[in-house]
């Protein structure tokens, strides 16, 4: 049995927060897309690109509220310098007219819906966690190789990440992704989340994740085995039996 866990260190910093989780399985691998529904996913992520600018009523970034939610968050917990919430790294490419290009399928689905709804999305790789996909301040040292590096980062002590019996899969709770669990083009099975700080957007969230799963399974044919929002009281769910 393998389980998702947000652990009690993650609660004392955020009592409040609610992480939507989708668990899907057997995507489509990119090359298997049919032309026409990948093009239909970089139509939605163009949109959504465009949407985006709905949440950005200042031109200085950290004024944004979308934003200055996820700075106060980060100021909670130890980071690395200039680490920030994926949502905001997002907004400042609309911001400077550099819109979110297509990654792969399974991305671009995510990245649109963290666009469209301003909330930070990721997905993992299902496949490559060993034990639980665990969520909470670190002791420091668990070892981690960031996307497109070629040398080992490993997490600071104080650090809020996700991580598992090997080692970090996302640094700084949701700033930046590991290549060892990250989504490929040939992921078949993945544990997808979105991160809630405000609880006055928790409708949000849920209205997220119900379009998140509906495209998963239009456009890449995804079973989705699961959608939950864990929280306080919820803290914990199997992600496989």
């Amino acid at each position: 049995m393998q389980k998702f866990i947000a652990e009690d260190s993650f609660w004392e910093l955020f009592p409040d927060a609610a992480i939507g989780i989708i668990v899907a399985h057997d995507m489509k691998g990119a090359s298997d897309v049919d032309p026409s529904d990948t093009e239909s996913i970089r139509r939605l992520l163009s949109e959504a690109n465009e949407q985006a600018n709905q949440y950005l009523t200042s031109n200085v970034i950290s004024e944004n509220e979308m934003v200055k939610v996820w700075r106060e968050a980060y100021s909670k917990f130890k980071t690395k310098k200039g680490a920030r919430c994926s949502i905001e790294n997002l907004l400042k490419r609309v911001l400077k007219g550099n819109p979110v290009g297509s990654i792969t399928p399974s991305v671009d689905i995510y990245n649109a819906i963290s666009l469209k709804y301003a909330l930070p999305v990721g997905g993992e790789d299902i496949d490559t966690v060993e034990g639980d996909f665990r969520l909470g301040v670190t002791e420091g040292g668990d070892a981690f190789l960031p996307i497109g590096e070629d040398e080992e980062d490993p997490t600071l002590a104080g650090e809020l990440c996700y991580r598992d019996d090997t080692g970090a899969i996302c640094r700084c709770w949701n700033w930046r992704d590991g290549q060892r669990s990250a989504l490929s083009d040939d992921s078949k099975n993945a544990i997808l989340v979105i991160e809630c700080v405000d609880p006055e957007r928790i409708g949000v969230l849920n209205e997220a994740l119900d379009e998140f799963a509906e495209l998963m399974g239009r456009y890449l044919g995804a079973t989705i085995v699961s959608r939950t929002i864990v929280t306080r009281d919820n803290p914990a769910f199997t992600i496989v039996e």
